[in-house]
């Protein structure tokens, strides 16, 4: 009787969202990271912003592994661990922000239209898993769209600011395949919680270098862009973008990212008042196209 009710009655636990929706939402938080720290600048030095955020990201943390009792990483898992802490946690929030010193949102977002095509080459380099030709094309296509869509922005001009993005793409790109890699046996919070906290001692020295050195004005916008960036950018989105890539994979999470330099160009109009071309709604067709080609291409 026990088991014929339980056959019958609906179960009362909604199911979950699928690893596509999950890495949707991590790319929609990550996209107002550069804004956030765009804001962050505004009362914060480059490296002050970069080390307080992961700072604070790691006291975010280390609380809720300790209240969970979160099982310390693997002896095996601990390397990988290491680039993402290095990569995600410390490299990318440090060059990304050097690069906004002088650089745009809107042109900044450059990174993130190469950072998809960077993060499945380097997946599939680990995992020796080659998608087949078509998700290249796509991703090529996509990649090579949103590169030239953003850097038209500024007349296709190379600066300083390109190469810390360049640096910072490399950085990310590791740590993304990495964290991926992780997540498919790991629980996705527990891949960047770990990550923040073996940060934090590096975020923390340059803090305690660079705050005394550097100008500090705590305005509100540069308050909320700092807990924007700390809470979000550096932890928050992670936990759904990990959980989303260890659900569909590294590889075709990661072309969910082709969205993203868009939506940032977005805001960048929206909140920060900067102009785009017209060229924004046709690009923004091709790498849509290009995202649902790489969702339904086959792992070879």
């Amino acid at each position: 009787m026990t088991a014929d009710r339980s056959a019958i009655v609906p179960s009362a636990v909604p199911p979950l969202p699928s690893g596509t929706l999950l890495a949707a939402l991590g790319v929609l938080g990550f996209s107002f990271s550069f804004p956030a720290t765009a804001w962050a600048l505004d009362g914060f030095g480059p490296w002050s912003a970069a080390g307080v955020r992961g700072v604070l990201a790691a006291l975010i943390a280390l609380p809720v592994l300790l209240a969970t009792r979160a099982p310390r990483p693997a002896r095996a898992d601990r390397p990988a661990l290491a680039v993402v802490a290095a990569g995600c946690a410390i490299g990318f929030p440090l060059l990304t922000t050097l690069a906004l010193q002088t650089s745009s949102t809107a042109h900044s977002a450059v990174v993130i239209g190469a950072l998809p095509m960077a993060t499945a080459t380097v997946s599939a380099l680990l995992t020796r898993r080659y998608p087949a030709k078509p998700f290249w094309a796509a991703a090529g296509t996509g990649a090579l769209t949103v590169i030239t869509f953003a850097l038209a922005q500024h007349h296709g001009r190379p600066t300083l600011a390109d190469l810390y993005l360049f640096a910072a793409l490399l950085v990310c790109a590791a740590g993304y395949a990495q964290g991926g890699r992780l997540s498919a046996h790991m629980p996705g919070w527990h891949v960047i919680a770990w990550a923040v906290v073996l940060a934090a001692p590096v975020n923390l020295a340059v803090s305690a270098w660079a705050l005394p050195h550097e100008p500090l004005h705590l305005t509100a916008k540069a308050v909320l862009g700092m807990a924007y960036a700390a809470g979000i950018s550096q932890l928050g989105a992670f936990v759904l973008w990990y959980r989303g890539m260890g659900l569909i994979g590294v590889a075709r999470a990661s072309q969910l990212q082709l969205a993203q330099p868009l939506l940032t160009l977005g805001w960048a109009v929206l909140l920060l008042g900067e102009h785009l071309s017209a060229a924004a709604p046709l690009t923004a067709v091709v790498v849509l196209a290009c995202i649902v080609v790489t969702q339904r291409a086959r792992v070879a």
